[in-house]
């Protein structure tokens, strides 16, 4: 019933908008409720099975919220996967993943970080086979797990980042530096905002993040002062919040933030200037200085504590007045 419930959502999915599908899912699921349908068939044919189980899958993902680019890595990902082994899923073996995970770092030489990447996405599709009881067993129990040694991320100091604000040509690059660090956003959040996003009058605004959640985020008195400077000063008419200086005034991509970003680090002589690095000093410098863990995932848009944590790096300082504070005795 399910398979025939994904087919259905499949061929209707150029037509109907996301919103659509999944409305027409939930009748779906209710009113053939308790049905059963039998296939009048002698032969099956088993070439490509797994390409039907995987779109039924990707569509899973889709309306559980995930991101498109989340979508496509699975998709990505797992294709090269199946095509390699070349089975029904029902046949994949831990023998049989575990060979070809050898072989992918083996021939394109990556780290065991994103090994570990891919490993949770065969996880997560073999996973979600095993509990809608379309394999026996899931063979990814089996597979290794991938050891990843903890690398401890540094945030900017102070020092770095007023070093990073000096080197800005322009007005653009001081309030996006500052914006990046005042709001904690991931720098594909940022690509997508808006002039009108930003409502200055309480110096907040509304982010969508991974799988389209919202959460607000809010500027300080730098980033106010240097954003309405900067957008005073624009003479397109470009929706985007961040536009180039030059050609059509066009939105800033992802890589052209980070393009962005690292050149102003060249020119400061600050090492790995990317635009996250300002996220995970905003949630370090954010916890180290008083803000409770719950407001702080707020802020991020995480779900779990955990999550946060990974990126705080502690200030030992703090530890220390801690200590003494209420150890002593």
């Amino acid at each position: 019933m399910e398979k025939k419930i994904m087919e259905i959502l499949r061929r209707m999915q150029g037509v109907l908008q996301e919103k659509q599908q999944k409305e027409l899912q939930n009748v779906l699921m209710i009113v053939l409720a308790g049905c059963k349908i039998v296939e009048e068939t002698s032969v099956k044919a088993v070439s490509n099975e797994w390409m039907t189980d995987l779109q039924d899958f990707l569509m899973s993902k889709s309306l559980g919220g995930k991101s498109p680019e989340t979508v496509k890595r699975y998709q990505y990902e797992l294709q090269r996967l199946l095509s390699y082994i070349d089975k029904e899923v029902a046949q994949i073996t831990a023998g049989d993943i575990s060979q070809y995970m050898r072989a992918y770092k083996a021939i394109r030489k990556v780290s065991n970080q994103t090994l570990k990447n891919v490993r949770a996405v065969y996880s997560s599709f073999f996973g979600w086979l095993r509990d809608r009881n379309r394999i026996r067993l899931n063979p990814m129990i089996m597979v290794e797990e991938i050891k990843v040694e903890t690398i401890i991320k540094k945030p900017f100091s102070d020092e770095e980042r007023e070093k990073l604000l000096r080197e800005c040509d322009t007005i653009r690059d001081k309030a996006m530096v500052e914006f990046l660090y005042s709001t904690a956003v991931r720098v594909s959040e940022l690509s997508r905002i808006n002039r009108e996003d930003v409502q200055f009058a309480s110096r907040d605004l509304v982010v969508y993040g991974k799988g389209g959640k919202e959460r607000r985020v809010y500027i300080n008195e730098k980033t106010n002062l240097y954003l309405k400077e900067y957008l005073q000063g624009r003479t397109d008419t470009d929706p985007a919040l961040f536009v180039s200086l030059k050609g059509g005034h066009e939105r800033l991509s992802k890589s052209g933030i980070e393009d962005i970003i690292r050149r102003i680090g060249k020119r400061a002589n600050v090492e790995k200037a990317h635009p996250h690095r300002f996220r995970r000093t905003a949630l370090t410098n954010a916890l180290n200085r008083g803000m409770p863990l719950q407001e702080a995932m707020i802020l991020a848009g995480h779900s779990k504590p955990e999550t946060t944590m990974r990126y705080c790096t502690v200030d030992q300082e703090a530890v220390q007045y801690h200590h003494k504070k209420y150890l002593s005795a």
